[in-house]
């Protein structure tokens, strides 16, 4: 247990913690973390730095209470299918289950998705003991509409091996798409009613201009690069994630959540340190967005901590921009 949290300030300062996946259940404020290791190992494009072994769950009765890190509740050592890499992970609530998505590497080095369930949102959880079947690369989030159909997004660049899936298999070989050409969007499938496996094949989620072209693989300001995130508000469906090598969270919107979704703007920019990631969670009567920075380590990539700051929408739906260094 910690101190109560304090607007952009580290949650906790006793772990590395990354990649917050923030929800509400049982009135509380759950956030699912990746948790940063302190090594001194290499830094690349691969995502070697980041090797991460196991999750812990943070809680806070409301923003004046203390922060509780639940401990371990899941370890790469109890999951039969993988070898590295435990990455963002996100959690859900139905069928009166918790249910953690997370993706690690198989024993072939290919990203899959897993899946680990438990009675209670605080853990532990207990693996499936292989992973979802048709799943790949990495940083699922799970969204459960209105009418309680579950949807899974994931997908990233580079490290996250999405480009490798073009073909539809896996090709180790293959980059990504030529700059004047369409980018690469995140993969969604429904999942099936027991949340445990993908209801038919992914399909890649379109994102568009305001005039109703592809957003191009150069157009690094606004083309996903991973950290996809889906809320709902007002009734319209928003997109979220991070542009990876400009290192905003930016947004767009649409009216199905498999989209086409129409790119609106900046949520975030840029944090002390590489990558961004986040969530969006309304509690009580207010949005917060839940994201990570370096601010801890003075900047060292594979050091995060997780942070949390309100976040606002305008009259017409849009979210104002919230600027890192004002913060």
């Amino acid at each position: 247990m910690t101190n109560k949290p304090i607007p952009n300030k580290p949650l906790v300062t006793h772990i590395y913690t990354a990649d917050p996946s923030a929800h509400v259940f049982e009135g509380k404020i759950y956030i699912y973390p990746s948790h940063d290791l302190d090594h001194d190992g290499p830094s690349n494009d691969n995502g070697d730095q980041y090797a991460m072994e196991d999750y812990h769950v943070l809680s806070i009765d409301n923003f004046d209470s203390p922060v509780v890190d639940h401990g371990e509740v899941l370890h790469l050592n109890n999951i039969p299918w993988a070898s590295k890499q435990l990455w963002a992970p996100d959690a859900a609530y139905k069928n009166e289950m918790y249910y953690l998505y997370y993706p690690a590497r198989d024993h072939a080095g290919i990203f899959r998705i897993g899946v680990a369930t438990s009675p209670s949102p605080a853990g532990p959880f207990i693996p499936e003991p292989t992973y979802m079947e048709g799943s790949f690369s990495i940083d699922p989030a799970v969204f459960v509409d209105d009418d309680n159909q579950a949807y899974i997004y994931f997908g990233g660049l580079w490290g996250g091996q999405l480009e490798k899936w073009q073909t539809g298999s896996f090709e180790p070989d293959a980059t990504g798409p030529e700059p004047g050409t369409a980018a690469l969007g995140p993969q969604v499938a429904l999942l099936s009613d027991d949340m445990l496996s993908l209801q038919g094949a992914p399909q890649e989620v379109l994102i568009l201009d305001e005039d109703g072209n592809s957003i191009k693989a150069g157009d690094e300001d606004r083309r996903y690069f991973e950290g996809p995130w889906v809320h709902k508000y007002n009734g319209w469906y928003y997109l979220s994630y991070s542009t990876g090598t400009t290192h905003k969270l930016v947004y767009a919107i649409s009216r199905n959540p498999q989209g086409p979704y129409t790119f609106k703007g900046t949520i975030l920019t840029p944090v002390i340190g590489w990558t961004t990631h986040h969530s969006i969670v309304q509690f009580e009567d207010k949005w917060y967005l839940f994201y990570h920075d370096c601010s801890l380590s003075d900047g060292v990539n594979h050091k995060r901590s997780v942070k949390y700051t309100e976040l606002r929408y305008n009259e017409d739906g849009t979210i104002q921009t919230i600027t890192y260094s004002e913060l």
